[in-house]
């Protein structure tokens, strides 16, 4: 099993900045990948920008060059820089760990993001 905590939600200004965090714990495999995903009200869950253990990186378009992704290994700990924040960003993020050994996938509760025009 594998339990993910997010924080770093909350409500900010169109054109401004916040940065999530999601840390794991539990059976950890060295192979994985973390992300984050997102879901509006009466839209379906999508991608925002995964990264691998391995370093490799995807982003949806809609956030290239405004969010970013990055890791710390050793905390098992997932970030989502987030800039030039849009109210159609506006969505409860989840985070997801997938174990590269057996492909589980694991979600956190997820975090609101409100941005406010």
């Amino acid at each position: 099993q594998v339990q993910l905590v997010e924080s770093g939600g909350g409500l900010v200004q169109a054109g401004g900045s916040l940065r999530l965090s999601c840390a794991a714990s539990g059976s950890i495999f060295s192979s994985n990948v973390m992300g984050w995903y997102r879901q509006a009200p009466g839209n379906q869950r999508e991608l925002v920008a995964v990264k691998s253990s391995g370093g490799s990186t995807n982003y949806a378009d809609s956030v290239k060059g405004r969010f970013t992704i990055s890791r710390d290994s050793v905390k098992n700990t997932v970030y989502l820089q987030m800039n030039s924040l849009k109210p159609e960003d506006t969505a409860v993020y989840y985070c997801k760990y997938v174990d590269g050994r057996y492909g589980m996938d694991y979600w956190g509760k997820g975090t609101l993001v409100t941005v406010s025009s």
